[in-house]
């Protein structure tokens, strides 16, 4: 819940009770069920643009209330990973291991879809939208920032995990080829069995900036951590360095991602 909610919230009910519109009336003419709108109504939901905007018709608030919705537009990225995006900016050289999932900066929007699309608990449409978004847009930095070094580790599980269904992953892998074509990006595969202690314990990714500042994230299924202290991103830096020891090359690794696609 957050304040601006809240406000929002309270503004449609006051609106609502003084037009004499009820909660159900304006649940069906929005297409939301009475709970819903009671939820959003008392802040424990975020008001979408579409009641706002039924709710501003409905009730002649002659765009008040519809003007809310620059105030609560979705965030593009978690609250927990605001930090590590605002340093993966300002990255000269970035290096990331998935033991499972395709990295963001190299997910089809297609594959990022699905995987915002199951969140669970569920995110409204409007929030998946801004946050696929976001992430396509990230991914201009591959071809932006040329001089910035991307490396990234994938385990052999993130090729075969079938997000989307193998037609969606088959396109999925044909983008890691084409972005390991990049002059500024590496992409190594770790075939299962190897490495297995360090390799299954969680992704990674080591970040430095252009003054030559050392960093770190760790991402769980529900929290995260971001280090700046030197003795943490070495110890991340040492397990990293050990699981690129045993992953294939980049050309081993290319003709591993061509053989799995086949595969499909």
């Amino acid at each position: 819940m957050t304040e601006t909610w809240r406000y929002c919230g309270n503004q449609i009910k006051l609106w609502r009770t003084q037009a004499g519109v009820s909660r159900e009336d304006l649940g069906k003419e929005a297409n939301y069920e009475y709970e819903s709108v009671k939820s959003m109504e008392q802040g424990r939901r975020r008001p979408t643009v579409r009641l706002l905007q039924v709710a501003d018709q409905m009730c002649g608030a002659q765009g008040k209330l519809a003007a809310a919705q620059e105030f609560l537009k979705p965030e593009p990225f978690p609250a927990r990973s605001q930090e590590y995006m605002a340093a993966e900016a300002e990255a000269i050289a970035l290096h990331w291991y998935e033991p499972l999932l395709i990295p963001g900066l190299l997910q089809t929007e297609e594959y990022a879809r699905v995987l915002m699309s199951e969140s669970c608990p569920p995110l409204d449409d409007e929030t998946v939208e801004e946050r696929v978004r976001a992430r396509m847009e990230r991914q201009e930095a591959l071809t932006r920032k040329t001089s910035t070094m991307f490396s990234f580790v994938l385990h052999e599980a993130t090729l075969r995990t079938l997000v989307g269904g193998r037609e969606a992953m088959g396109r999925q892998l044909e983008r890691l080829l084409e972005v390991g074509e990049l002059r500024n990006a590496s992409i190594q595969v770790l075939p299962m069995g190897r490495c297995s202690g360090l390799a299954l314990m969680g992704p990674m990714v080591l970040l430095e900036n252009s003054d030559n500042e050392r960093c770190a994230f760790a991402e769980g299924q529900t929290t995260s951590a971001f280090y700046a202290e030197p003795s943490k991103v070495s110890e991340l830096t040492q397990r990293h360095s050990m699981i690129r020891m045993h992953a294939l090359s980049v050309a081993e690794s290319a003709a591993f991602i061509r053989k799995v696609a086949e595969e499909l």
